[in-house]
């Protein structure tokens, strides 16, 4: 004997879309914070990713000029901590030009604007740190899918806030050296696999009861 189909009813098609989550999720100090600087860094923090060792000192040498040499320094100092390069380079704090100033024997004083002036001087040390210190761009294989693939796992075993997760991403891309995407790219590509998880997950608890519910039916007729 051969079934109907059973088709799903609009309160069941309701239930299931509602698990779609939107995607303006981000706090307002998440979204100052992403890819810049929302204050000073702390003492550990400036040790963490504005000391430079031989390697990096030996590299630094190599610019001509104080400028240079301070404003090649904070690129890479930076793109340790927040894990992206700024727009315009030497818009860090203070207590950043300072520590860094010290440890390279400069003064505070030195003209950091004129590292502004020819837009080679400040782009061309981007390519170099990426080449020297091997980061990577989010679109290049196999980051963007071994991110979603993390990010599937996460929200399928636990029940993370979308900030968190937002967050923690954030932090997955800085310890691997994968450049920080758009804010948008991040929180959409949060947004989707939270959707997608959700919408399998509800779709196989309805399956389960559906599975159920026709089992007791059978059994209700011996």
């Amino acid at each position: 004997m051969h079934r109907a189909k059973r088709s799903f009813s609009s309160n069941e098609v309701e239930s299931l879309k509602g698990s779609i989550m939107p995607v303006e999720f981000r706090t307002e100090a998440q979204s100052e914070r992403y890819g810049r600087f929302a204050g000073a860094p702390t003492p550990e923090q400036l040790a963490r990713s504005f000391h430079f060792d031989d390697h990096d000192l030996e590299l630094l040498s190599r610019r001509r000029g104080e400028h240079n040499r301070l404003g090649f320094a904070l690129q890479l100092g930076t793109v340790r901590f927040l894990g992206t390069f700024l727009t315009d380079p030497i818009e860090v704090p203070l207590g950043v030009v300072s520590y860094v100033s010290q440890q390279l024997d400069l003064p505070q004083t030195t003209g950091l604007p004129r590292y502004m002036e020819r837009t080679q001087t400040h782009h061309a040390p981007r390519a170099e740190i990426q080449k020297a210190y091997q980061y990577w761009e989010f679109n290049e294989l196999p980051w963007g899918f071994r991110l979603s693939r993390w990010l599937y796992t996460r929200t399928w075993l636990s029940n993370e806030r979308p900030s968190h997760l937002f967050d923690r991403a954030a932090g997955w891309l800085i310890e691997r050296k994968v450049l920080l995407p758009g804010i948008s790219t991040l929180t959409r590509l949060i947004a989707q696999i939270r959707d997608r998880a959700a919408l399998i997950h509800a779709a196989a608890n309805f399956a389960s009861f559906l599975a159920f519910r026709g089992l007791a039916i059978n059994e209700s007729t011996f």
